[in-house]
């Protein structure tokens, strides 16, 4: 839709919690402050206080124009109408915020000189509405909005006032409100009138030269045909002094930081984890039940090679000098005689109580006769209490 005029930024500011008394953007026909149509007394009204540059004649809105020009306004939300004179209190704003469509339906009341005269376009992202439980005592903010992001189209109403001893004009407005359809039922029984942006409904909701109600523009205002997306958000909405784009996330969706859910999310993770080493735990112990398991030490460096003395030519570890083995399992130490002795070990044993106590073989001290490197009734290192290890012949037995 075309637009001629616009207000300043700083006349509307955008605001993630829009409360009754906030000015919002607005988007109607550019007709006199008194509305489409005309009559005498809104000739005279217009000849009077309406004063065009240059000596023209004022634009009454009588005439018929080729083309029909349309503006964005900063307006108050809460309609005040063109009668009133003093400015009114809060409450009784509050009452006029929305105008029910069966209200509308009536000759006379209240709206007659708007809906005829002073039809609008109120702009939104979307819409907030609180969803009751515990008879009431509960209340839980829902945002709604266009499921394909474009921007929302309420039916509205406006007015013009101007009170008694100020020269200052007030332009305020009224949402229209409709029986809420099928997808909204859950959350309340009312609705916003939302018209199809860009759509023949919307140029005849906004057209001037329709100066009068008809069936026609009554049967405009049905509830919204097309797919909304409507989620809970924080209660943190409720409070009018508040203002955060965390507003409109979803309570439930992961970009929200205040979801207690994504909170412990950590906390989760971690009890996955739990769960994932006490499964491997249960696994270790089954094996070991029926089986020994083996791990080989990362530290380990020695490499084995076949020693002509060993039994049956198994292999034997080759000595390294002490510097290799910093990081061994076991260190080159002394027997009790003082005779220097190989370590042996070359995988760590697991699973195995401390009563299975191993023997080392020390190194052969003269003569060729084949002996047993793994028990030749030589006294071996002390093994301390607790060491989970077993004899070396268990091993190579196995």
């Amino acid at each position: 839709m075309p637009v001629e005029d616009a207000p300043e930024d700083e006349d509307v500011r955008q605001t993630y919690n829009f409360a009754p008394g906030n000015h919002g953007l607005v988007y109607r026909a550019n007709v006199p402050d008194w509305g489409a149509g005309g009559g005498q007394n809104d000739r005279a009204e217009a000849t009077a206080n309406e004063e065009i540059e240059g000596g023209e004649s004022p634009v009454t809105g009588l005439e018929d124009p080729k083309e029909t020009k349309y503006k964005l306004q900063a307006m108050k939300w809460g309609l005040v109408p063109f009668w009133t004179k003093r400015n009114p209190d809060y409450g009784s704003v509050m009452r006029t915020i929305n105008a029910r469509d069966d209200s509308l339906a009536q000759s006379g009341g209240m709206w007659n000189t708007m809906k005829q005269k002073k039809r609008c376009i109120v702009v939104a992202q979307g819409f907030y509405e609180w969803l009751k439980k515990n008879g009431g005592k509960e209340k839980i903010p829902h945002f709604t909005k266009r499921k394909d992001e474009q921007l929302m189209c309420f039916a509205g109403l406006w007015d013009c006032v101007q009170y008694e001893g100020s020269e200052e004009k007030h332009y305020t407005y009224t949402i229209i409100t409709t029986d809420s359809n099928q997808q909204l039922s859950f959350l309340h029984d009312r609705m916003p009138v939302i018209l199809e942006n860009s759509s023949d409904a919307l140029r005849t909701w906004l057209d001037p030269k329709r100066s009068g109600w008809s069936k026609e523009l009554q049967s405009l205002l049905k509830p919204f045909s097309g797919q909304l997306e409507c989620y809970p958000v924080s209660k943190n909405v409720g409070k009018v002094g508040n203002n955060s784009p965390a507003f409109i996330v979803p309570v439930a969706s992961s970009e929200n930081k205040n979801n207690i859910a994504n909170f412990f999310s950590s906390a989760k993770h971690e009890a996955i984890g739990k769960e994932e080493k006490k499964a491997i735990k249960e696994e270790e112990a089954e094996v070991l039940q029926k089986g020994t398991k083996v791990e080989n030490d990362q530290q380990e460096n020695r490499k084995t090679g076949d020693q002509p003395r060993s039994e049956d030519n198994a292999p034997m570890p080759i000595p390294s000098p002490p510097s290799a083995m910093a990081g061994s399992k076991r260190a080159h130490a002394d027997d009790a005689d003082g005779n220097d002795v190989s370590p042996i070990k070359a995988a760590k044993i697991e699973g195995l109580g401390a009563s299975d106590k191993p023997t080392e073989l020390p190194e052969k001290k003269t003569g060729n006769k084949t002996r047993s490197g793994t028990g030749n009734g030589t006294k071996g290192s002390p093994v301390k209490s607790g060491d989970r290890s077993q004899r070396i012949t268990n091993f190579f037995n196995k």
